[in-house]
């Protein structure tokens, strides 16, 4: 069952077309981190650590796409710096959790997955363990997940580790 899920999502612009218009429709009126009964990904929520336990939630957060602007200087001079557009050195993703680290700050980030993207924002949903929970204190994987703090903030997760290099399975590592 995973793996034909797996394969719908491969090009979700093929076997969803119509579900996938009708959801991102309805997640743009949306706030920008909303929690989530259910993965919208089963198969990819539960690859990441996703187990339907208590004290293990879900949620989607909206995240803008493009570059990033800053303001123009007042006053009259020239500085050296002083283009409009620039790039984050992190990844949408990553940014995505942060912001749901943020809303959510009982819980800890386990991971996260894209789950659709328009022409002006992209979203993720991001698996969060609460810290406190009991089972989440008996379940090895979790509580060994979630003994620190601030993994999101920290570049700790799965989408930290790749923009800082750490996931690069090259000659060096």
């Amino acid at each position: 069952m995973y793996r034909r899920l797996a394969a719908l999502w491969k090009k979700p612009s093929a076997g969803l077309e119509d579900i996938q218009k009708n959801r991102l429709i309805q997640w743009r009126d949306e706030p920008v981190v909303t929690r989530v009964e259910k993965p919208t990904r089963l198969d990819r929520a539960r690859s990441l650590g996703y187990k339907a336990k208590q004290g293990v939630i879900v949620a989607r957060v909206r995240v803008k796409r493009g570059g990033r602007k800053t303001p123009q200087v007042a006053g009259g001079r020239n500085p050296r710096r002083s283009g409009r557009f620039f790039t984050l050195n992190k990844s949408k993703r990553q940014v995505a959790e942060e912001k749901v680290a943020l809303k959510y700050r009982n819980m800890e980030v386990i991971n996260s997955y894209w789950v659709g993207e328009d022409g002006k924002y992209k979203w993720y949903e991001v698996i969060l363990a609460d810290r406190t929970h009991a089972s989440v204190k008996i379940s090895k994987n979790l509580k060994a997940v979630t003994a620190r703090r601030g993994r999101a903030s920290r570049g700790l997760t799965a989408a930290g580790k790749k923009s800082r290099g750490m996931l690069h399975k090259g000659k060096n590592n």
